[in-house]
Order: C-alpha cells, then sequence, then structure tokens
C-alpha cells in the first residue's frame, strides 16, 4: 500500500535539483511513491536527477519520471503527477525547494491519528545564507481555515500540505491548466470539502528563493488575466457550495489580489487597481482579516486620494525598510 504520493514538476532547477531529491530520498516514512514529472526541461536537470536516484537503489522500485514532450506549465506537471499517484495521500514539492527527512512521517502519522483529510505545516523560506520561520496560523475547522486562505491570513501554497487524494479524485480537483500565476489556489478548493484539517505546528518544508527561472517568479502585468481566471474558478466553486455565506472572503480575496497595485506610484497600476474588482471595494472597511494600515491605505485609493497612497509608499519604503535594512 502507498501512504503518499510526493509529486515533483521538474524546469530548469539543474542548481537545485540533487539537494531536493536527496532530501526526499531520505525520508524516514516507508511506502512513499516518488513521481518527478520533467516538464520538458531544456538543461540538466533530468541528467543530474537520474544521476542522483542511483545512490538509492532501496528505492528505486518507487520512482516513476514522467516526461512531457514540450513544456506545459507548472498546472499540466502537477496534473499529470496526479494522474500516476496511488498513494493515499498527495504532497507536491517543488524541484528547487527541500524538505527535512521526518516531514512525510510526521504528517502521515498526523493524519492516520487524527482522520484528517488535510494536515499542513509551518515552514522555512530560505535565502543564500539564511532562513526565516513562516509561522502558520491554526484552525480547528476547514471552514475556518477557508476564511482564512481567501483573506490572505493563512497560504494556501500546495507544498506545506499533504492532501488525501480522494478529495481530488471524488470531487473532481486539478490544477488551472495554461494559467499558472495563482495556480495554487486549487488548495482553497481542496479545504472548501475537507471534513477534517489538521495543523502541526512544526516547520519541516524548506522554500528556496533563489532559483530566477523557477516556475513562480517574473511576474509581469500579463499574468494579471491568469490569476483573474483562477479566482473565477474559486469563486464559482465556493457559490455553488456555500452560496452567498463567503461573499465577504471572496471580496477580500480580490482585494488581496489587486493590493500590489498600490505599492507603485505609477498611475497606470493606479488605474488597474480601479479597474479590478471594483465590486469588491465596498468590503475594504468590513476586512477584518488585514491590518488597519492596509485597509486604510485601500480606503484612500477606493476615494481616489491618491496623494495618501503615494505619501504611504514612501514611509514604508524609504522610512520603515531603510531602518530596517540599512
Amino acid at each position: 500500500m502507498v501512504k503518499v504520493s510526493v509529486i515533483v514538476p521538474i524546469y530548469k532547477v539543474e542548481r537545485f535539483i540533487t539537494k531536493c531529491v536527496d532530501s526526499l530520498m531520505s525520508q524516514t516514512l516507508k511506502d512513499v511513491e516518488f513521481i518527478f514529472v520533467d516538464d520538458a526541461s531544456p538543461d540538466r536537470s533530468i541528467e543530474l536527477l537520474n544521476k542522483c536516484i542511483r545512490k538509492y537503489p532501496n528505492r528505486v522500485d518507487s520512482i516513476k519520471i514522467v516526461s512531457h514532450e514540450k513544456n506545459k506549465g507548472l498546472p499540466s506537471a502537477r496534473n499529470t503527477g496526479l494522474a500516476l499517484a496511488t498513494g493515499d495521500y498527495i504532497f507536491h514539492c517543488d524541484s528547487d525547494d527541500f524538505v527535512d527527512s521526518d516531514m512525510l512521517e510526521t504528517l502521515y502519522d498526523t493524519a492516520q491519528k487524527e482522520k484528517a483529510d488535510i494536515v499542513w505545516c509551518d515552514w522555512f523560506l530560505s535565502f543564500e545564507h539564511t532562513e526565516r520561520y513562516m509561522k502558520q496560523p491554526s484552525y480547528t475547522t476547514s471552514t475556518e481555515a477557508l476564511k482564512a486562505m481567501l483573506g490572505g491570513v493563512m497560504k494556501f501554497n500546495v507544498w506545506n500540505k499533504l492532501v488525501r487524494r480522494g478529495l481530488y479524485t471524488d470531487n473532481h480537483i486539478c490544477f488551472p491548466e495554461g494559467y499558472a500565476m495563482g495556480e495554487d489556489m486549487t488548495m482553497i478548493l481542496l479545504f472548501a470539502v475537507a471534513a477534517n484539517v489538521v495543523y502541526v505546528p512544526m516547520a519541516f518544508y524548506h522554500y528556496v528563493k533563489l532559483n530566477s527561472e523557477a516556475y513562480s517568479q517574473n511576474f509581469s502585468l500579463h499574468h494579471l488575466d491568469s490569476v483573474k481566471h483562477n479566482i473565477h474558478i474559486v469563486e464559482t466553486f465556493l457559490q455553488e457550495h456555500f452560496g452567498n455565506d463567503l461573499d465577504l472572503e471572496i471580496a477580500c480575496m480580490k482585494l488581496e489580489a489587486k493590493f500590489p497595485f498600490l505599492m507603485s506610484n505609477d498611475k497606470y497600476m493606479y488605474k488597474l487597481w480601479v479597474e479590478t474588482y471594483p465590486e469588491a471595494n465596498i468590503y475594504i472597511m468590513r476586512n477584518h482579516y488585514i491590518s488597519n494600515r492596509r485597509r486604510l491605505v485601500q480606503w484612500c485609493a477606493y476615494k481616489h486620494w491618491w496623494l495618501m497612497v503615494r505619501l504611504h509608499n514612501w514611509i514604508v519604503c524609504k522610512v520603515v525598510y531603510g531602518l530596517i535594512y540599512r
């Protein structure tokens, strides 16, 4: 019986793949299958992958490597892995990151003990020479966690969560192919159909912020359409399952998605903020998920008090960050 299927998309990660694979092959949990999806990576990533796994002959029978003929993007790579998975639970690991050896065992044992559909944990934000511990919030029900994700309080990253595979298959949930930016909003759908969720107050996953070639890097304005597409999927799904009960939280998700437009002095970015999800603006002062400062900045934007927005940016970027990082 396969307990956990680990899905690892691979694209331009030759600098990182060996450390990632070593950490996965060193997992203390037995009965794990590893599915590596080569998304037509043009570098030496697959060569290095094969070289690395030869060091672990005891794992050979539990490893699957599948290749796309052409680059299809991160959501497609994740879906390819899901289609091949046979484990009771699914774990996604990005190939430029790495994990502690007891991660899968700890999360799986917790899931078994608590009969949980989803287990999540803390994580590390890893830089070249330092790491930052990223504490995650704790909730006792899936609805509480769902609202927190929509409000931006809890991250919907896929890689710090162990998910029962049946949540995907029974509810026909998959990743949005062709719309990579914001593809991890799929986790919101999984929490929406989960019966029991559990938080583990420990960090095992190391999210590496070094790879400029990674799927998640290099956001630009044309990615906005992708984000809006994925928000539409979430909104439609939640309305089908909850009716209007989550209208506030959905509006908060839209406000959070467009907030980065306000962290600029470019008038076009202000215009983009105004034109994106204007229906959400009436919820600004009701959004208790964010700080008073962020709420005030959005209110100023809603009132077209752009000088106040620019003043905020100057204070935050020049004064606050200047004191912290000088």
